[in-house]
């Protein structure tokens, strides 16, 4: 294992930093350091990773989660306002319904295969937009009208929607039976979440004012209780989101104690430079490039016509708003990258025996190769451009 460590730490620092030099991002480095040394290239990562893959890639999202929720203002969300809360499900919608439309004619599937397969495709990835927001914010890019909060807010709601869709459609696949009180338990799900993360939040902040401990040991304990929160997601009778949870505490704390926020957002910056690592890493690790490349154009095309339907959504999200054109765009183009909910999710229909799981899974990988360096590339490149500072 520790051999492993050390060819994923070295190999993707010394790649990483010669995409910087070439000025492409640095994550399509670590998802090739990943396909190379996964199972299906050179097999050069521990089974024992692997085998705990799913827990480090939910570790790597906590921090880049808490990152967020310590750089979103409050105040920031409540004057976007309606364009937020659409953000949230309708670009996912949109592009659900395009695979829905196109998956049919160009992969030979079923209309709730097609769905499926859209609703693993249609989340967002934090891991890769989050990042780049927040470097927006710190330097004041697109503060006038709020532009990465928006994307910051919209982006986690998104994969809790898209997560419950696609529970619900294997469900209907698996069983016939479709749960549609989950559902009517989405937006309950965002606000207990979001109550239960508030509240530990204004208790933490009491907490760690009455009692004095170093910064690091407060990030221990911060990191521990998301890591809880998440747990009970998965145990608590009552619709409830660990992820809007962990984001909902770190906007608290950013809203009532702001000097802590900002130390503490410096202690996870230096905790995700080896997050990202392992998490783009693990996710090249379930490429499998033969299968992807035998798939066939037609996946390709697919994933291309559904992004686009994706920043129509985007479009329609944020209409009768002071938002510019240029800033339009730049939303439209932000919200593209996917990565860390099709790696966690893109097999499930396969393990669970569905006979659309080999193709659910090589669309979910298509889907990574193609958005996230697309999306990465397009932000870095364009936001000077199109955002004023």
């Amino acid at each position: 294992m520790l051999k492993s460590i050390a060819f994923i730490i070295i190999l993707s620092l010394i790649l990483g930093k010669f995409f910087k030099k070439i000025k492409l991002p640095p994550i399509l480095a670590f998802l090739i350091v990943g396909i190379t040394l996964g199972p299906f290239a050179m097999n050069l990562i521990d089974k024992k990773i692997l085998d705990i893959s799913s827990e480090l890639r939910t570790i790597a999202l906590v921090i880049i989660l808490t990152r967020a929720g310590l750089s979103l203002d409050i105040d920031d969300l409540k004057k976007i306002g309606r364009p937020a809360v659409l953000m949230c499900f309708v670009p996912a919608v949109f592009e659900m319904c395009a695979v829905g439309i196109f998956a049919p004619i160009f992969l030979k599937v079923d209309v709730l295969d097609a769905f499926i397969i859209g609703s693993i495709i249609a989340a967002v990835s934090p891991a890769v937009v989050v990042p780049r927001m927040i470097r927006l914010i710190e330097e004041g890019y697109g503060d006038e009208h709020k532009i990465p909060q928006l994307i910051l807010a919209g982006s986690s709601c998104d994969d809790v929607f898209c997560i419950v869709v696609f529970t619900s459609l294997t469900s209907l696949a698996q069983t016939g039976d479709i749960n549609v009180f989950k559902f009517i338990a989405i937006p309950f799900s965002i606000l207990i979440g979001s109550v239960v993360g508030a509240g530990i939040g204004f208790v933490l902040v009491k907490f760690f004012k009455r009692f004095h401990m170093r910064d690091t040991v407060k990030v221990l304990i911060i990191l521990s209780i998301s890591f809880l929160l998440l747990e009970l997601e998965k145990i608590t009778p009552i619709p409830f989101s660990g992820l809007i949870a962990i984001m909902a505490l770190s906007m608290v704390m950013k809203k009532i104690y702001e000097d802590l926020a900002e130390r503490l957002s410096e202690k996870y910056n230096k905790l995700w430079v080896g997050a990202e690592i392992f998490l783009f890493v693990l996710v090249g690790a379930t490429v499998n490039v033969k299968y992807a490349i035998n798939s066939g154009i037609m996946v390709v095309v697919l994933v291309i016509c559904a992004l686009i339907i994706r920043m129509v959504g985007v479009y329609a999200s944020v209409l009768k708003t002071k938002l510019t054109p240029k800033e339009r765009l730049f939303c439209m183009v932000a919200y593209t990258p996917k990565a860390t909910v099709q790696a966690a999710i893109g097999a499930i229909p396969l393990s669970m025996g569905l006979k659309v799981g080999d193709m659910a899974l090589t669309v979910a990988v298509i889907s990574i190769l193609i958005t996230a360096p697309f999306g990465a590339i397009m932000v870095d490149n364009l936001y000077k451009k199109l955002l004023t500072r």
